[in-house]
């Protein structure tokens, strides 16, 4: 077995280790309750969560990818219909807009948010379009005042894609409450994290939050009664007890994470061949992701990982290949060079460690490695 990063990507065990009596205590009161699926401590996450965002409703499910998938299906949207959304992201994006028998519509991003590109946007929208997907990607929010005033000119559904950014705003306003419906997940390693699966739907709209819970909970009205075609997808009272353990130490754990990027952006100044991830109103800086542009022509970002891996620091690529170049989605026609920024960005990008309890000397231990790193790599190339 390989040994564990001494410096690993993300460090749960330090997170947990401090709430312990307090997630203990929760996980207790609910395996003494026998009330594992539904019931009052899940509905009490939910009203705390809306309450956070400042919804009128959060309806609870299985994970981030069924908010998307229930979303889009609380919006009718399916066969026929395209829906448009980034290449640069996680496939659970796009694969739930083709799971509702849709069409994805990819938009380029732009170089340095990593987000849709709303210059490019309107473009992408015909007589088909039925609903715009932004991703908050890497927790930076997306400009949406801006999408919002293209969706309402053509009348387009908003989802918003909110799993890396619990806790990012726009303009004073959190993400997920702009759109129809905002789309959370609280898998273990996001912003705000349970012990297994899990997310979140949000909306501000009475009829929709009825038709979400009615999908989610297999489109049920009553014991036996099924007005609705819908699935099993549930958040459980374990992992809603957890979760409502972990939601008021949020805030504070975002305000370290910005402060864990600001200090890696200042060890970064200056050094050949890096370009900083964006900073901006708002971000809650879910990964630390730079680019790293090659000065000599063939640039290695696999063997500078590799040097770093042997140093004890991990790192990892997120997304070493654009979703219009998948296996699944070559039917759709993209070919190579459709989307140049986000190809690029695949082929450039590499995330550092990133997590509210990251020490200041662990960082500079990765930015030291990877300053020679660099330049073992850059003397090599250049001969």
């Amino acid at each position: 077995m390989p040994s564990r990063p001494s410096i690993p990507i993300l460090d749960l065990t330090r997170q947990h280790q401090a709430l312990a009596p307090a997630l203990t205590e929760a996980m207790a009161a609910v395996m003494s309750s026998g009330a594992f699926i539904g019931g009052p401590v899940v509905e009490s996450f939910e009203s705390q969560f809306a309450a956070y965002l400042g919804a009128a409703h959060c309806v609870s499910c299985n994970s981030g990818t069924d908010a998307l998938y229930l979303a889009l299906r609380s919006l009718n949207v399916g066969p026929g219909d395209e829906v448009i959304t980034t290449p640069f992201t996680f496939i659970a994006t796009a694969q739930t807009i083709s799971a509702v028998g849709a069409t994805p519509v990819f938009v380029d991003v732009h170089p340095r948010s990593f987000n849709l590109d709303l210059d490019r946007l309107p473009q992408a929208i015909t007589p088909r379009t039925r609903a715009i997907v932004p991703v908050h990607l890497f927790g930076l929010p997306l400009d949406m005042g801006r999408l919002m005033d293209i969706a309402q000119a053509h009348r387009l559904a908003v989802i918003e894609d909110c799993a890396q950014a619990t806790g990012a705003d726009w303009e004073g306003k959190k993400v997920g409450t702009w759109g129809q419906i905002g789309c959370f997940s609280f898998y273990p390693t996001k912003n705000l994290g349970a012990c297994g699966d899990g997310g979140a739907m949000i909306t501000q709209d009475d009829a929709l939050a009825t038709t979400l819970r009615q999908l989610r909970n297999h489109g049920r009205t009553g014991l036996y009664s099924h007005e609705l075609l819908g699935v099993n997808s549930r958040l459980d009272a374990l992992q809603a007890a957890l979760l409502e353990v972990k939601l008021p130490h949020l805030d504070t754990w975002n305000q370290q994470r910005r402060q864990v990027a600001q200090e890696y952006t200042r060890l970064l100044e200056g050094m050949r061949g890096i370009v900083p991830p964006q900073d901006g109103p708002g971000h809650v800086w879910h990964q630390y992701t730079l680019q790293v542009q090659s000065l000599p022509a063939n640039f290695d970002r696999q063997s500078l990982q590799a040097t770093l891996k042997a140093a004890g620091i991990a790192t990892m690529v997120y997304y070493p290949l654009p979703l219009h170049l998948q296996p699944v989605y070559q039917q759709l026609g993209y070919q190579p060079g459709a989307f140049p920024v986000a190809e690029r960005l695949a082929s450039q990008v590499l995330s550092l460690p990133m997590f509210p309890e990251l020490r200041p000397e662990e960082q500079q231990r990765v930015v030291d490695t990877l300053r020679q790193a660099l330049a073992l790599e850059t003397k090599i190339l250049l001969g």
